[in-house]
């Protein structure tokens, strides 16, 4: 019986040994996954230093080197052994990398350098030896990226989880919580994608960035630009450097040194500087790390066909004014130092930061700007301006719709705007006060109705005092016209009576003149009507005046003749007229002498009676009587015959007779 008790003590105790030996064996074969490491804890040794929680050397606490997937052994109860996946990133997104072993960063630094050697983090002996620094690493892991990485010796920090096992407290209990997530280390999700700069429907965009480490700024810079701009001073040394190609330097990019920001480490050493940075990320996308970078979309410069942008440069060399003395109004420099560029840019697309360069888009075609309640749809400039109101001289309320034309000369634009600072500014505070206060006071010194009368001239006025009140900010003057005149009512009502009186009297007017034209009408008719007789009568005159002619040349023919023949006629009458005249003179003499004698002889009467016997004798009387007188004697009727004769001069009673000479 004592043997057979022995026995099975004996038996019990191999069993209970093999039962053991099984539950070892069984609790030190490990199978790892595909896409899973084992992280080997060693419960029993020496003790790891308080600064590290990865043993390199056989130290109790978890082991720096990983089970791989397959079937693995690791003894228990000396080790145990956890799994975990392998990291993996997704599409579209980055994996920023904490390191939680390794040397402590330097004093100020925020991350940590890094080694090429490191690669990607898969080698944590690797890391350690190639003097790996605790903290955000500055590369971070691509998309697609799936590979085992030490769960303790770092944190990998995605869009969707976080990888790896905490060693920080706050951390570590957040992770057993399974609360962990990129908000505890104050990161959005969208901090973990990939940066795209791409367009924002038809905006165009670009990145500006924000380095968050690196040395600082020098004092009064307010970015950093890669070797500063020693670039433009060797440009401007060279005579012939235009300012375009000094713009095309500034603008160009400088971020192929780094990699676009991507290797922060090429960036710090190129001498990038903590801050707003000079040069923005163009479209592409970028695998920038959110704690030392970040990037703001801001829309691309666009300066379109017809306008221009003055570049106010808050960065650049020291201010080195160009304008001369003359100019009062600010500095004008060249591309490249503090102040307003004397060179605007012109119509394209342009990758500036609008954090420093502050650009100003002036518009260089005819640019209508109009004093009404409706704005222009070119441009919204003239948004603040409204009609002008005015008193005339007697105080009739005005409402004016003006339009004023104005053009910037694109040479002129940067004085300009270093006059004025922005368009706007020019619309609302020169342009608003100077052309309303002009209508106003023009409109206080005339009479309403002389206002109406003269608009065309105080339009004229206008554009004369509008020309020469801008020409003095280097804006010309292209037309300032009165689009529209609300009246007063009253005024209105004057006005309106008065051009119906002077509608009626144009409608009379008109009658009268309808009632002429009728008039005419119907004389041209009765013409018309009469057409042939006056065609005729036209043939009548025209062969009249032709016999006319005929007549009166045959009368100057005849009128020539008888001036001849006449004149001889006339001659010869005269000759015989002489003539005849001496013979009647001698005869009258002769007579006249006889007559002396014989009224001497026998008295006057009987010389008259023998005078009237000699005419009856000579014809001269008739003595039959032309009316037949009865009565009286025949006596009575000779007297009278005879005293007929006298009257009438056929007879002459004999005078005394010349005396001779």
């Amino acid at each position: 019986m004592g043997a057979l008790a022995s026995g099975a003590v004996i038996t019990g105790v191999a069993l209970g040994l093999l039962l053991i030996f099984l539950l070892i064996v069984a609790k030190s074969f490990h199978r790892i996954g595909p896409t899973q490491v084992g992280l080997v804890t060693k419960r029993f040794g020496r003790k790891l230093p308080d600064d590290n929680p990865i043993a390199f050397h056989g130290e109790a606490g978890h082991q720096a080197d990983l089970l791989m997937p397959g079937a693995r052994l690791k003894l228990w109860p000396i080790y145990s052994v956890t799994k975990y996946p392998w990291v993996q990133i997704q599409a579209g997104e980055i994996g920023v990398v904490i390191s939680q072993v390794g040397r402590p960063l330097p004093i100020g630094a925020k991350s940590a350098r890094y080694n090429t050697a490191f690669g990607n983090f898969s080698d944590l002996r690797n890391f350690i030896q190639n003097a790996g620094e605790k903290g955000v690493q500055r590369p971070v892991l691509p998309p697609g990226t799936l590979m085992p990485i030490h769960p303790v010796g770092f944190l990998v920090i995605t869009a969707r989880r976080v990888f790896g096992l905490p060693v920080a407290p706050e951390f570590a209990a957040l992770a057993h919580d399974m609360k962990l997530t990129p908000a505890a280390f104050k990161l959005r999700p969208e901090h973990l994608e990939v940066t795209v700069i791409a367009p924002h429907g038809n905006v165009d965009m670009i990145g500006l960035v924000t380095a968050l480490e690196g040395e600082p700024l020098p004092s009064g810079d307010l970015s950093s630009r890669l070797g500063g701009f020693d670039d433009v001073t060797t440009l401007e040394a060279t005579a012939d450097t235009t300012d375009a190609e000094i713009i095309d330097v500034l603008l160009g990019s400088k971020n192929d040194l780094h990699n676009n920001y991507q290797d922060f480490q090429a960036f710090l050493d190129k001498g990038g500087r903590i801050g707003l940075q000079h040069d923005p990320l163009l479209y592409g996308a970028y695998l920038i790390n959110p704690f030392l970078v970040r990037v703001e979309m801001v829309p691309m410069l666009v300066v379109n066909q017809g306008e221009v942008a003055v570049v106010k440069s808050f960065v650049g060399l020291p201010t080195l004014d160009t304008s001369g003395e003359e100019f009062k109004f600010g500095s004008i420099v060249r591309p490249g130092h503090r102040g307003i560029w004397q060179e605007p840019l012109r119509t394209g697309k342009y990758a500036i930061n609008p954090r420093i360069y502050a650009a100003e888009l002036v518009p260089t075609f005819i640019l209508t700007l109009n004093w009404a309640n409706a704005s222009s749809q070119a441009h919204d400039l003239d948004a603040r301006l409204e009609p002008i109101v005015g008193k005339s001289r007697e105080g009739f309320v005005f409402t004016i719709d003006l339009q004023v034309q104005i053009h910037v000369p694109d040479q002129r634009a940067p004085k300009v705007i270093s006059m004025v600072g922005t368009m706007k500014n020019l619309v609302n505070e020169v342009l608003q006060s100077a052309v309303g206060n002009h209508f106003r006071n023009t409109l206080q010194q005339l009479e309403a109705v002389k206002f109406i009368e003269t608009r065309q001239q105080v339009q004229q006025s206008a554009h004369v005092v509008v020309t020469r009140y801008l020409a003095g900010y280097e804006i010309e003057t292209k037309g300032v016209y009165i689009q529209d005149v609300t009246f007063p009512p009253e005024l209105v009502e004057v006005l309106t009576r008065r051009e119906i009186a002077n509608q009626e009297r144009a409608t009379y007017k008109e009658q009268q003149l309808a009632q002429t034209a009728r008039i005419e009408m119907e004389k041209a008719r009765g013409t018309a009507d009469m057409q042939a007789e006056l065609a005729a009568a036209q043939v009548s005159v025209d062969i009249n005046g032709s016999k006319a002619k005929a007549r009166e040349a045959q009368a100057g023919g005849d009128a020539a003749y008888t001036r001849v023949t006449g004149q001889a006629e006339a001659d010869r009458i005269q000759a015989i007229g002489l003539a005849d005249a001496k013979a009647v003179e001698a005869m009258g003499v002769a007579r006249a002498t006889g007559f002396s004698a014989q009224r001497e002889a026998i008295g006057e009467t009987p010389t008259a009676l023998v005078a009237v016997a000699a005419a009856i004798a000579e014809g001269k009387i008739n003595i039959v009587p032309e009316v037949l007188v009865t009565g009286g004697s025949s006596l009575d009727g000779l007297a009278a015959v005879l005293t007929r004769a006298l009257g009438d001069g056929r007879v002459s009673l004999p005078t005394q007779a010349p005396s001779a000479d």
